[in-house]
């Protein structure tokens, strides 16, 4: 019977011991060690904290302040030539070409000669102008001596009227064939030359409609012209003014209205910035891409941009709003979502605060609510506050 009640003591006092273990160990204790138990961290859902010294040096802190933010809305597209200053130069008359004059690139005027075709039809029209000339001459002479005749009673009224007819008639196709000829470009001197030299001239001069720059040229010495036979013998843009073609979504169409100013940036050129107005908006969405055609004009005088090149485009669609800003760097997009700045009032105490976010343009965010202008926050660094000190999953 004792020793029954020994060995069930002894079992006690071994469970005690194994108990007195166990708890030690979860609470981070161990026998025969003074290292104090860890401290636990701070809970990630903490909303403030207080630094010292030298880790508020980590961080850059400044007050708030407001600047404008531009309410507008960005495209990508191309630059392309400016249709309304772009002419496809073919001949008005069917032809050889004899002589080209300006090459891609060049640069040419108004009414400067592109080149010149050997035309029969400029020379079956001085054909016929001679001939008209030349009848012209001779019943002009036939009524000045009828005249002469008629007043001498020589001749009859009705022989007399006949001449007054005749040479009438005469005047009238010489009149006919001098417009015929000036329809080839051909001057009034150009027209008293052929006629008082009596000879033609099948050459015909093709010169450009437009002031700007040569973009294409097919026209080789020997080759046959056809007029609207493609491809034209030279193409001559302006392109001081460009066309901006921009593909813009369907929910952003909505808000965009012709002469809304336009900045556009080309990659190939840096930073560099051309602005113009919009000039037409499509009247139907593409039923694949959902977007609508905006076609702005954009003012190139450096002459820099060439068409074909890829654009981003900035439309500005109202006047800016002025709200309060923080740089980018002070603002934390938290695991749900949530964005948050830290705010201080001695620069070592923060504050987390949730903020809504509007526009983000120049490196500086938004901020709808919750902060106002002259509160100091951390501007540089607050993603240390969320991912560091409080073990948090933070984005900036």
């Amino acid at each position: 019977m004792l020793r029954a009640h020994f060995r069930a003591s002894i079992a006690r006092r071994v469970v005690s011991v194994v108990c007195t273990g166990l708890l030690a160990a979860a609470m981070g204790c161990t026998k025969g060690t003074d290292e104090p138990a860890p401290t636990p961290k701070q809970p990630a859902s903490a909303d403030s904290v207080e630094l010292k010294d030298s880790q508020v040096g980590a961080l850059k802190v400044a007050a708030l302040t407001t600047r404008p933010f531009q309410l507008q809305r960005t495209a990508v597209g191309s630059i392309d030539f400016n249709e309304n200053d772009a002419v496809q130069v073919y001949s008005p008359y069917q032809g050889r070409i004899i002589k080209a004059f300006a090459d891609i690139g060049d640069d040419v005027r108004r009414g400067a000669t592109l080149y010149t075709i050997d035309s029969p039809d400029l020379l079956q029209a001085e054909s016929t102008l001679i001939s008209d000339a030349g009848q012209a001459d001779l019943t002009a002479a036939a009524l000045a001596r009828a005249r002469d005749l008629y007043a001498h009673e020589s001749i009859a009224q009705k022989d007399y009227q006949q001449a007054v007819s005749d040479q009438m008639s005469a005047q009238a196709a010489l009149e006919a064939a001098r417009d015929a000829v000036r329809i080839f470009g051909k001057s009034d001197a150009d027209i008293d030359t052929i006629i008082a030299k009596r000879k033609v001239d099948s050459t015909l001069v093709i010169p450009s409609p437009v002031s700007g720059r040569v973009t294409a040229r097919f026209a080789q010495p020997g080759l046959l012209v056809q007029p609207g036979n493609p491809p034209a013998p030279y193409a001559v843009a302006d392109l001081s003014t460009l066309w901006l073609l921009a593909n813009v979504t369907e929910n952003d169409v909505s808000q965009l209205h012709v002469g809304d100013y336009v900045k556009a940036r080309v990659a190939a050129l840096g930073d560099e910035e051309f602005s113009g107005r919009i000039k037409a908006i499509g009247a139907s969405i593409d039923a694949t891409t959902h977007t609508a055609l905006v076609r702005s004009e954009l003012r190139d005088p450096g002459r820099k941009l060439r068409p074909g090149m890829l654009a981003t485009f900035v439309i500005q669609v109202a006047d800016p709003v002025t709200s309060v800003a923080i740089p980018a760097s002070g603002v934390v997009r938290e695991g749900d979502g949530t964005m948050t700045v830290w705010v201080t009032s001695d620069r070592r105490k923060f504050m987390r605060r949730e903020v809504t976010v509007g526009l983000q343009q120049d490196g500086f965010d938004q901020i709808s609510s919750g902060v106002r202008p002259g509160e100091l926050a951390v501007v540089d660094g607050a993603i240390l506050l969320s991912n560091i000190l409080f073990g948090g999953s933070g984005d900036q």
